[in-house]
């Protein structure tokens, strides 16, 4: 059930080189921002898109391979694809719905329809079994979808932002559910928390290429791109390094516990910078004075984001918001400890 594939494709002017290993049972989330590639990558694997270039071996199957001339169609491969557009029957009902692939794959009717509403229960739709699509929301369709994939119990599972349209507590238990499904999973998300709680690897492409691999932790603890730290939650600056002083591009020096030589990646989390309203007294080796950019408030905290000389985000309580004044276009002084920043080459 593994998947093995070297990709050159493209899709009009667009192009992708990707290289995807991914072990049977596993799960490999690719993300990346809007048009990088990602949707591309995946409907390659599903045979929607011809391969250019290089070969793609699924369960063991060689399905594509354009030197020697194989391209096996999308109906016969080892694989299912779910989308978020879903793309079900209107004229079927729910159950039948989900039947239609286990139906296609040459079960009977009874036992298609019994494992049709076993995924329906499983996803939390048995009572929506005798609807029709029209009837539904967009979450209760997103489920059934995924319920429709799944129950044609395949070796590779393609999920193209499959929760996308879920409520929270909802995305919850179908992160479980998606857990357990036997099969090797390749996930294209946007949501940093299911490359933590689902993926064994992750694929970070940008601008048609895959820029970085890794398990969520090392990808977190080493991001290389601005987009995959802003992913994951971590500000990450670029600079000259010369002893424990970096240079950034807005003509301020941060000083850090680590002395690099020449280009470097500074990295360090948003809970590390400390704000306030007048110019602070502290044991912190960095500090500067910053005009807030934009602030976003996210549940039980707030995004404030910085913009020159160190532009960054940094996480304060919805109190300390109110308490410092902050608002889009004011200022305020920045605070960051030297043993907070991780420098690397870059």
């Amino acid at each position: 059930m593994s998947i093995q594939a070297q990709v050159h494709a493209a899709t009009g002017d667009f192009t992708i080189r990707a290289q995807l290993d991914a072990p049977a049972g596993s799960c490999t989330a690719i993300v990346g921002p809007n048009g990088a590639g990602k949707t591309t990558l995946v409907h390659v694997l599903a045979g929607l898109i011809p391969l250019q270039r290089g070969n793609v071996v699924l369960a063991g199957q060689l399905v594509d391979h354009p030197a020697q001339g194989i391209h096996v169609p999308p109906d016969r491969r080892p694989i299912a694809l779910h989308s978020q557009h879903n793309l079900l029957f209107p004229h079927l009902s729910v159950v039948d719905n989900v039947a239609f692939g286990p139906r296609c794959a040459g079960l009977a009717a009874r036992p298609a329809r019994r494992r049709a509403e076993e995924w329906l229960n499983k996803v939390g739709l048995a009572d929506l079994a005798g609807l029709r699509p029209a009837q539904l929301s967009g979450g209760q369709a997103q489920r059934v979808g995924l319920a429709r994939a799944a129950a044609c119990e395949p070796a590779i599972l393609l999920l193209d932002e499959s929760l996308a349209s879920l409520d929270a507590e909802t995305r919850t238990d179908v992160r479980h559910l998606l857990a357990d499904i036997d099969a090797t999973r390749v996930l294209i998300t946007h949501d940093p928390v299911e490359t933590r709680v689902l993926a064994d690897q992750l694929l970070v492409m940008e601008r048609g290429e895959i820029v970085q691999t890794g398990t969520p932790e090392e990808v977190a603890s080493d991001p290389r791109t601005p987009w995959t730290a802003g992913l994951l939650d971590i500000n990450l600056l670029a600079g000259i390094a010369a002893g424990t002083e970096v240079a950034l591009e807005g003509g301020l020096a941060l000083t850090t516990a680590t002395p690099m030589t020449g280009p470097v990646l500074v990295t360090f989390s948003p809970a590390a910078v400390t704000l306030s309203t007048a110019e602070p007294h502290t044991s912190a080796r960095n500090t500067w004075q910053a005009e807030v950019a934009r602030i976003q408030p996210e549940s039980d905290r707030v995004r404030v984001l910085l913009g020159r000389p160190v532009p960054c985000q940094v996480w304060v309580t919805p109190q300390a918001v109110g308490e410092l004044g902050l608002s889009t276009g004011s200022r305020c002084w920045a605070a960051l400890k030297a043993t907070e920043l991780t420098v690397r080459e870059a």
